[in-house]
């Protein structure tokens, strides 16, 4: 069963959501993540990955575990993997065979801070990847998961497993569960006055009435 607001953030854009956050003082929006592999809006409840360099892992036993698999086994149909590499090195965040994976798992779409790998094996299976640049570098002796699920940093805002996100051709825009009722019904409302702006420059309204003073405080 598809949740509620998932649902209703699919209806909306970026921008309405980058304003109701705005609005409502909530930090929230983060541009530069670019679709790379398939031009299409994803939104959804959200699994953090935390990279890290390899150099700053604290020492592990047991047989590794490849960085992002664990996310995609957590994730139920239409999740999003949000995974935070703010390293600066040039390895990849995420590649082909984990897009498989998630892709056969049902999951929405990943959106990583850091380069992303096999960008073309994404876009051959339609999976879609947000992320700010690709490289062919391996993640391997340089990133690795330091945490699945834990508070992740993208931009300037602080992700939570279980936050929301919507991202599309203009920017990613998280929402925290705690305002999600808010700020998708705050959301609402803009694009609901939007769109009767619009209708109103189809009927033939002067631009310069429809985007007059009501728009410019629409904010306030």
């Amino acid at each position: 069963m598809e949740d509620p607001i998932t649902t209703r953030l699919l209806r909306l854009d970026a921008c309405a959501l980058s304003d109701a956050s705005d609005k409502l003082g909530i930090t929230a929006c983060v541009t530069g993540l670019l679709p790379l592999s398939a031009a299409r809006k994803i939104a959804g409840r959200v699994h953090t990955v935390k990279l890290v360099k390899a150099a700053d892992a604290p020492a592990t036993s047991g047989a590794p575990v490849h960085l992002g698999s664990k996310a995609i086994m957590a994730c139920q149909p239409g999740e999003i993997i949000v995974v935070e590499q703010n390293t600066g090195l040039d390895a990849g965040s995420w590649g082909g065979i984990l897009s498989m994976g998630a892709k056969v798992r049902g999951v929405g779409g990943v959106i990583a801070s850091g380069p992303v790998r096999d960008i073309d094996e994404a876009k051959q299976m339609d999976f879609a990847v947000y992320a700010p640049r690709t490289t062919a570098r391996t993640a391997r002796g340089r990133v690795v998961e330091a945490a699945t699920d834990g508070p992740i940093t993208v931009g300037e805002v602080t992700v939570n497993a279980g936050d929301y996100v919507l991202a599309d051709g203009s920017a990613v825009v998280f929402v925290s569960a705690a305002n999600a009722e808010k700020v998708v019904g705050e959301a609402e409302k803009i694009a609901k006055r939007e769109a009767v702006m619009a209708k109103a420059l189809m009927d033939g309204k002067p631009i310069t009435e429809v985007m007059g003073a009501d728009y410019e405080h629409m904010l306030r």
